[in-house]
C-alpha cells in the first residue's frame, strides 16, 4: 500500500546521521508545510544521482511517508537555490546556523510560515553576498522576535541606555550594506538582546 505523498518546496536547515549508513536525516523548512523531518538515501559512488542536498539549499521535494507525516522519505528533489559560498566563511556559516537553529527549536504557527521563510531567504542571501555576519544575526533575531509578536521594541529597546537605543535604532533601520559599526557595539547589543530573549520570552536560542 503506497504511503502518504507530498510535494513541497523547502530549505534545508539541518543534516544529521540517521543511524543507518544508507540514509542521512535532513530537517527542512517549508513555507507551505512547516518543519519536515526527512530521510535521504545516500548515493553510492557507483550510482548516478542528482546533486545531493546541502545545508541551506532550497529545493522542490517529492516526499513519501509511511508514518503519518512524522518522517518523510525523499523520493526525488530538484534544486531551486544553492548557496555553496556560505561554507567559505565560518562566521557566515555560523550566523546562518544560528537562524536555522532558532527556527528549528521554536514552534512555528501556520500564519508565521510566510514571514519566517522570507526572513530566512533574505538572511541567507545577505550572508552569501558577504555582509557582516554579526550585524546580520542581530537584525535577523530582532526581526524574528518582532514578527512573532514579542514586545521587543516596547520592552527590550526601552531597557537600553539612551546611547544604545540610538545605536540600535540606526543599526535596525539602515541597510546593512550602508553600515560599518564597531564590532564591540554590535556584540554588546546582540548580547543584551539574547539576554532579554532568555529571561523574558519562551524562545529557545540554543
Amino acid at each position: 500500500m503506497p504511503g502518504q505523498q507530498l510535494q513541497t518546496a523547502a530549505i534545508v536547515l539541518g543534516r544529521q546521521p540517521s543511524g543507518s549508513d544508507a540514509f542521512e536525516q535532513l530537517t527542512a523548512f517549508s513555507e507551505q508545510d512547516g518543519m519536515l523531518l526527512c530521510l535521504r538515501r545516500v548515493a553510492t559512488k557507483a550510482a548516478t544521482a542528482s546533486t545531493p542536498l546541502d545545508l541551506f539549499d532550497e529545493a522542490d521535494l517529492w516526499l513519501e511517508s509511511s508514518s503519518q507525516g512524522r518522517t518523510w522519505f525523499i523520493k526525488e528533489h530538484r534544486h531551486l537555490t544553492r548557496r555553496p559560498s556560505l561554507g567559505r566563511s565560518y562566521a557566515a556559516l555560523q550566523a546562518a546556523a544560528q537562524l536555522a537553529r532558532l527556527i528549528q527549536q521554536n514552534p512555528v504557527p501556520d500564519e508565521s510560515r510566510m514571514p519566517i521563510a522570507a526572513l530566512l531567504r533574505q538572511t541567507l542571501t545577505t550572508l552569501e553576498g558577504g555582509a557582516r555576519p554579526d550585524l546580520v544575526w542581530f537584525k535577523a533575531l530582532f526581526c524574528f522576535l518582532r514578527d512573532e509578536g514579542y514586545p521587543v521594541k516596547q520592552q527590550w529597546w526601552q531597557q537600553l541606555s539612551a546611547t544604545d537605543r540610538d545605536a540600535a535604532t540606526s543599526l535596525l533601520n539602515q541597510p546593512i550594506a550602508a553600515q560599518d559599526p564597531a564590532p564591540p557595539l554590535v556584540a554588546r547589543l546582540t548580547q543584551r538582546l539574547e539576554t532579554w530573549v532568555a529571561g523574558d520570552t519562551e524562545i529557545r536560542l540554543k
